[in-house]
Formats: C-alpha cells, structure tokens, sequence
C-alpha cells in the first residue's frame, strides 16, 4: 500500500485528539474521510502529510516513514487544507508559479498550464485571486496542490462554497485524478461522499469507528431498529396498523403508504404481511428502508 497509518497516537495537553489510529490505502482509491467536527481528521492530515508529527506510531509512504523534515518525501503529496490560505493578492498564475517554484520544476509553465486546464481556471487566469469567487479559490487551492504531479493527494473540505455547476466539475476532476493518485478526500457532505468514493473511513473522538467500501458501510447492521415501507391498496386506517405486535412507531407517509419501526431487533415484515392477511388489507409493495450513509454515521458517532 502506498500509504500505511501505523497505530498513530497524538495528544495535546490533556486531550488525546488520535488515538491508536491504523489504515492504509491503495493506488487509485478514493477515500472518503468522515468524522463530526474534532474527531481527529484535520490532525490525522497534517500527520499524513508530514506538516506534524505523532507523538506514537508513524506514517509510511511509498515505503519509507514520513516525517516533518524529510522533505523529499513530502513532495510526494499534494495537500489541500480545509480553510484554503491564498495570498489574495497574487494573481492566479502568480500563485501557482509561486507554489510551482518550491518544487523547483524545471517545466513549471507546462506544469501551471496542465493544472489550469485541468481546474478550468481557464477564463480566471489573469485576475487577482482577491478577486475570485470561493468556488475558484478552491480551484487555485486544488491546483497548487496538483502543481508538482503528486502521488498521493489529501483534500480536506475541496467543495466547499461550489454552486451545483461547479460542485458536479470538480467531483469528475476528483474522480478522474484517483484513477492515477490514491485520494483521501474529507467533506462533510455524506451525498457528496456517496456519489465519488469507493472507500469510507469514519472517525469518532480519535478512533476509526468503521472502515468499507460504501455499500459495506450502508449494509452494516448499524441502525439497530429495523425500518419497513409498506404501500396497501387501499386508504390507511392507522389506528388498525396500531395493534401490529412488535411495531414501536408507524407513520403515515401517505394516504397508502406506511413507515413501521420494530421495536427490538427482530425482522418485523412476516408480522407485517400476516397482520395483513389477517385484517383482509392487500400489500402492493413491502421494503425494509437501507440505512443511507448519513443514518450510519449518527449512529456511528453516537455510539462512543
């Protein structure tokens, strides 16, 4: 694996903001990174990254431990923090032949060029970052850390302030670079992670709480209280549906649609269909609800 998290542990004061945290990941993963506020992500960046050091464990990368002072290691990185810092009053290409020049690239206007194009800072090129909007600052932000062809590339909040336009383009930029970099991407936005990663890692006061694919992540037996949609024929009569046994809540959704909540953690849809047959009510349709991402991440950060 290209990266490796080897039980990292970092603390300050009294709070221990990582503790024990251990994954890895492949070339040409996307991962979504996901954690409340102060679970621990921006600090497990900045280790990965090499901008700080573990206090326990360690980093590696490509093979070799990654530390604030390897410099040359570090170059194998392209880092998009989440606040974005800009020199405002730079001009776009300015900017980026400014990031250009600490990797010293010997074909920085090709370079700053390709990252224009790819961004599609195109029609902004010329204008002073100061005077761009939140969405294309993102850009310029996405295009430094593009600038030196990185090898593995950590985003933390990308989208931020994208209009829908703008938030589609970068989500297929973000696709399309995963297929040559491993990413790690943190956002916010459990749609967002859904709809372009292939991985999610959930983080929850230091501890990683869960760790698939996303359809592992869905499918988990999470929720504890299974949810059945249940759509009959004809009119809800909701106070019959209340001597269902085993039902905690129904909610009508509709004129003929029903939400059932079980209440233990048994599978509530025989007792659905035979409560049915019994009171002589046709089911059209009968489907247990899936936990969507966002469902299995309150519970996940509920749970510690």
């Amino acid at each position: 694996m290209p990266v490796q998290v080897e039980t990292v542990t970092k603390t300050y004061g009294s709070q221990k903001a990582l503790d024990n945290v251990s994954f890895g990941f492949d070339d040409g993963e996307l991962v979504g990174f996901l954690g409340p506020n102060g679970a621990g992500k921006s600090t497990l960046m900045k280790i990965i990254t090499g901008f700080l050091a573990p206090d326990e464990g360690q980093v590696i990368l490509n093979g070799e431990a990654m530390t604030p002072g390897n410099y040359q290691l570090r170059n194998q990185i392209g880092y998009l923090p989440e606040n974005n810092p800009l020199y405002t009053d730079l001009y776009v290409r300015e900017s980026l032949s400014f990031a250009a020049g600490f990797y010293k690239l010997s074909n920085k206007k090709q370079k700053i060029a390709e990252v224009i194009e790819m961004t599609g800072l195109g029609l902004e090129q010329h204008k002073k970052i100061g005077a761009l909007s939140k969405g294309y600052r993102q850009r310029v932000g996405l295009a430094q850390a593009l600038i030196h062809d990185p090898s593995v590339l950590i985003l933390d909040e990308p989208t931020t302030g994208l209009d829908p336009n703008q938030l589609d383009e970068i989500r297929s930029l973000i696709r399309q670079i995963s297929r040559e970099k491993t990413v790690l991407f943190s956002s916010h936005i459990m749609q967002e992670v859904e709809a372009i990663c292939n991985r999610v890692i959930i983080i929850n006061r230091g501890k990683i709480v869960t760790d698939g694919t996303v359809d592992q992540v869905r499918s988990m037996q999470l929720i504890s209280k299974q949810q059945v949609l249940v759509e009959l024929s004809t009119p809800i009569q909701k106070e019959t549906w209340q001597k269902l046994v085993g039902a905690e809540t129904i909610e009508v959704l509709s004129e003929k649609v029903l939400l059932l909540t079980a209440s233990d953690n048994c599978d509530l849809r025989p007792a659905i269909f035979q409560f049915a047959v019994d009171n002589g009510l046709v089911i059209l349709t009968m489907n247990e609800k899936q936990a969507g991402l966002e469902s299995v991440f309150r519970e996940l950060t509920r749970r510690i």
